[in-house]
């Protein structure tokens, strides 16, 4: 259990690094910022998909271990640590992932708010799925 709590920590540090690295090669100037700022349609397109997802992905995550028959592999399976990297995993990545691209695209589209606010909005809710010791022994439980 303690090797499937250091992995799903690491994901989940690895993944904010990442955002942070790419504020960090923004804000330094490294890379340069706007450079898809003349395209409305696409501006249009890319929030709209972003937003869909982030409204979607952040319930579905925090719920997720509360699905039939995920919580059932979780619980009644004999190799449970598998289980729960697996379904962990993939919770992480369903905040963690659009989280990158929304810390990305508010660059890319020139400071676009929306991004901005999305990428914060998932960050926080990462702390509602820390995959402490605790927690990754409550989630296997009957």
């Amino acid at each position: 259990m303690k090797q499937t709590k250091n992995i799903l920590t690491a994901e989940l540090f690895v993944m904010v690094a990442l955002s942070l690295l790419t504020v960090v090669l923004y804000e330094t100037d490294t890379l340069a910022a706007g450079t898809l700022t003349g395209d409305n349609n696409l501006q249009f397109l890319v929030t709209t998909t972003m937003e869909l997802l982030t409204i979607g992905f952040i319930p579905l995550s925090l719920y997720l271990f509360r699905i039939g028959f995920v919580r059932r592999s979780l619980t009644t399976a004999a190799d449970k640590p598998r289980w729960l990297l697996l379904w962990g995993t993939l919770r992480m990545m369903m905040l963690c992932l659009p989280m990158l691209l929304n810390t990305l695209f508010y660059y890319l589209f020139g400071f676009s708010v929306a991004f901005g606010y999305m990428a914060i909005v998932l960050f926080l809710c990462l702390f509602m799925i820390y995959p402490s010791m605790k927690r990754c022994e409550y989630e296997v439980q009957p």
